[in-house]
């Protein structure tokens, strides 16, 4: 397998967790069910299966949680990204009391595994609070709505945090923990008795029937009776889906500070708003604030939202040291609640994506469902985050806005004229470039050595741009992203940027499409 250009930034949760290697998958293999994705939604399932007496087969493309579960903060909290007044009005009264009920039973399904996974579990209050008067009246509406919900929400005028507040929604029994720690002891007791977990082996395509077949880019082939494609974004339903969800970007930063605020989860009403932890290491207490969001691919300089966090922690919080920085790919979907079950025009295919920055709690009531489903039990709340729906009319308007960029950035990138040459890039540094007539997204390694890429996204045929933060190429429209030489970070693209050559070819200012992955050219 390529190399994966790691960068700079450093997951406080990846750095401080042990980390078993399974390797690459070699002969073929035969079980009930292969879970595409090795985060929390996959192996959750996984290990429910295998402990029901299923055989299972994870396949992860990378290491196991080097994903999305690796870059949260980790926050579990049954009061979700879409707010339960909305949620109450799209959806139903009693929608918005099953998305808190099973919040409710996706933190408890983690404390109960805690037991047995050590993973620093730890109950605490959490507060949503509000800074101006606009957000006072959010605030005042949701504690409202939280309550009809079944939440036990109660609105309070003081926060323990070293600013002033207007007010706050304040709910007890809300949780965080450290997620590397857990995943790894599930990855841990998932080999065995016939189920196995296969890093470093990315999946190519997926094959539904009676049974499916999921093929490897090493030729190997995997036959199962059930697929869970738990991986961040659903890489095998290109339009059904997709056209349904949009990728965001966002930041985090973990600090030793003066003013430290105890033990609870916090967050704000602006936007994009701030989200707020503590974790203790070896050394002591540190705090771990995130935010700074933004769509996936649409962002002129990566290092602003991390300087902007810095800027916030020191003047709230009087930071002394930094210790820690990451960024992660949140997918938000069109109607404000998660997809979960059976994929489109699929009979044996299964998917999880659109978890908000709910990813933790929402990827544990996946693997929860997708478990059941992989069997034929009923789940109580199938229905309600069915992944073929479009029942709410509001999402109709957000689908339509959310792809707006893609007709937008296939077009446009392509009559933008870049005003770079490779000779300006500098060791480490990256960018869509002129070479003689031709675009080329070039990369100029540390030892001065340019290597050149087609800018064209293997997804749907979108031009990449260089994310200086996190030295990778990202695709505006459906999020997709490759390290600096082309290899695959975030799905929906399955395929690498082509290597091109760094000589002189045809003029072609303006490209034509590539074939997007799965779709005949």
């Amino acid at each position: 397998m390529a190399t994966i250009v790691r960068t700079p930034n450093q997951s406080l949760w990846l750095e401080t967790a042990p980390r078993p290697h399974q390797g690459p998958l070699s002969p073929s293999v035969e079980v009930d069910v292969v879970v595409v994705g090795g985060g929390i939604a996959g192996l959750t399932a996984a290990l429910l299966l295998k402990r029901r007496g299923a055989t299972v087969a994870v396949v992860e493309m990378q290491r196991v949680g080097y994903g999305e579960t690796g870059h949260t903060t980790a926050h579990l909290t049954e009061m979700v990204d879409t707010r339960y007044h909305e949620i109450a009005t799209d959806f139903g009264r009693d929608a918005a009391r099953q998305v808190a009920a099973s919040s409710r039973a996706a933190i408890d399904h983690i404390e109960s595994w805690a037991a047995e996974f050590p993973c620093d579990f730890e109950r605490v209050p959490a507060y949503l609070y509000a800074e101006d008067d606009d957000g006072l009246r959010e605030v005042e509406r949701e504690v409202e709505a939280a309550r009809e919900a079944g939440v036990a929400a109660e609105f309070v005028r003081e926060v323990p945090l070293p600013f002033p507040v207007k007010g706050a929604l304040r709910v007890e029994r809300q949780a965080q923990f450290h997620p590397m720690r857990y995943l790894r002891g599930l990855a841990q007791a998932l080999p065995g008795n016939g189920c196995h977990l296969f890093e470093e082996s990315r999946v190519v395509e997926v094959n539904d029937g009676e049974p499916c077949k999921v093929k490897l880019a090493s030729g190997v082939e995997l036959t199962a009776r059930t697929v869970l494609v738990t991986a961040n974004v659903p890489v095998f339903n290109l339009l059904l889906l997709h056209t349904k969800i949009a990728a965001y970007r966002s930041y985090a930063v973990a600090a030793r500070v003066a003013r430290l605020p105890p033990p609870g989860l916090y967050w704000d009403t602006a936007d994009p708003y701030h989200y707020t932890r503590r974790y203790e290491d070896e050394r002591g207490p540190l705090l771990i604030v995130g935010g700074e969001d933004h769509k996936t691919g649409q962002c002129d300089d990566t290092e602003e939202p991390f300087a902007r966090l810095r800027q916030y922690v020191t003047e709230r919080f009087g930071a002394d040291e930094f210790t820690h920085r990451w960024s992660g790919q949140i997918i938000e979907p069109a109607d404000g609640l998660p997809y979960i079950g059976r994929n489109s025009a699929s009979d044996n295919v299964f998917v999880a994506t659109g978890f908000s920055g709910n990813g933790m709690t929402f990827g544990t009531l996946a693997g929860i469902m997708l478990a059941d489903a992989a069997q034929g039990a009923t789940n109580p709340w199938a229905e309600l985050y069915e992944a073929t729906r479009l029942k709410v009319l509001g999402a109709v308007k957000d689908i339509l806005v959310e792809n707006v960029d893609f007709p937008v950035h296939l077009i446009g990138d392509r009559l933008a004229v870049p005003d770079r040459a490779p000779e300006d890039l500098r060791p480490g540094e990256g960018d869509v470039v002129m070479v003689g007539g031709r675009k080329l997204a070039v990369y100029c390694d540390e030892r001065g050595t340019l290597h050149g890429l087609s800018p064209v996204c293997t997804h749907m045929g979108c031009h990449v741009g260089w994310n200086s933060a996190e030295k990778s190429w990202d695709c505006p429209c459906h999020g997709g992203r490759f390290d600096a030489l082309g290899q695959v970070l975030n799905g929906p693209p399955l395929q690498p940027l082509e290597a091109l050559p760094m000589t002189e070819g045809e003029p072609a200012l303006v490209d034509e499409p590539d074939a997007p992955d799965g779709v005949p050219a």
